[in-house]
């Protein structure tokens, strides 16, 4: 498959990466720092633009690493150009943007996903599945960390980030969102949500660097939250899964526990994920079949996000609408 990456920047080189790791092509790197797209373009004998529409007529699916309120534009502009994308997360920063996208998407008919690569990793498609098969009966509760780590130089390098209007929020919807996702994967549809974020550790930022949230389910679980990008010196996700027959637990990218049963995990990165990620939505485009990862669990997820910030900028509890 003949790929355009928009977005030179750093996660754009790890799209580029990921590409050739699958032995699909590069074809164009477009970014309107030509420059930039020329560093990354030439290292995979690609072409560099300076606009998509550029790229369109060589290409054919576009993945969108732009700044997060840019994604779902860009790909309503390559979805009616005839494109299959994918975008990274978040899908983008507001749910207007975010049903737009799904409304070209269905308009199109092209294959749409939002990267949530955690989704791939080993231990948590087992945590999935033992949550699907009823291994661990009526889930009660689920707890997932993302206590992340990110000097002041990381929000001074880039203009946007975290500033409301390009990243649209800070520590959850940049970092924990992925954490956030498996949350909301493992226990189903979220109905409200109760929170408070503060920032502590950094300045000149218009975000939080601290979010901790209870999220109650359809279900009747009750999820625990915490994301940060100011707890030195950072830890890997850890997620908790609590059923009336038993529990499951991912740590440091490990299967810790699940059902009683201790060290049953393997090692698997994130970019392993990533890659499986890839390959599960060029599956998808060739074999007419939805992604893993869906528009909708991508609106959903951002859903969930947006109510944090809602019930903690108003200091109440915000309940949560379907599309």
């Amino acid at each position: 498959m003949r790929f355009a990456i928009v977005g030179a920047g750093a996660i754009g080189t790890v799209h580029a990466r990921l590409i050739d790791a699958l032995d699909d092509e590069l074809v164009a790197v477009v970014d309107t720092d030509l420059d930039r797209a020329r560093q990354l373009a030439d290292q995979y004998g690609a072409r560099a633009v300076p606009d998509a529409a550029g790229a369109y007529d060589e290409v054919d699916a576009v993945s969108i690493c732009l700044p997060s309120a840019l994604h779902a534009d860009a790909a309503i502009e390559a979805l009616h150009a005839g494109k299959h994308v994918l975008v990274e997360k978040p899908v983008d920063i507001t749910l207007a943007a975010a049903d737009r996208l799904i409304a070209a998407q269905r308009e199109t008919g092209r294959t749409v996903s939002v990267i949530s690569q955690r989704r791939f990793q080993e231990p948590v498609a087992r945590i999935k599945q033992a949550v699907d098969s009823g291994a661990l009966g009526r889930i009660t509760s689920g707890i997932v960390e993302s206590a992340f780590y990110r000097p002041q130089s990381y929000y001074d390098g880039d203009g946007w980030r975290g500033t409301l209007a390009i990243d649209g929020g800070g520590a959850l919807m940049n970092q924990g969102i992925h954490a956030l996702d498996l949350l909301v994967w493992m226990l189903g549809r979220p109905v409200s949500v109760s929170a408070q974020t503060g920032q502590l550790a950094h300045e000149n930022i218009e975000v939080e660097d601290v979010a901790a949230a209870t999220v109650t389910f359809e279900s009747g679980a009750i999820g625990l939250l915490l994301a940060s990008t100011a707890a030195y010196p950072g830890r890997p996700v850890r997620l908790s899964i609590h059923g009336d027959q038993g529990t499951a637990v991912m740590d440091d990218d490990r299967l810790t526990v699940l059902t009683g049963t201790e060290d049953l995990g393997e090692q698997s990165s994130t970019q392993q994920a990533h890659l499986a990620q890839y390959r599960d939505f060029v599956d998808a485009v060739r074999e007419g079949r939805p992604p893993a990862v869906t528009l909708e669990a991508g609106r959903r997820s951002l859903a969930t996000v947006l109510a944090v910030y809602e019930s903690a900028r108003e200091g109440r509890p915000v309940e949560l609408q379907e599309a």
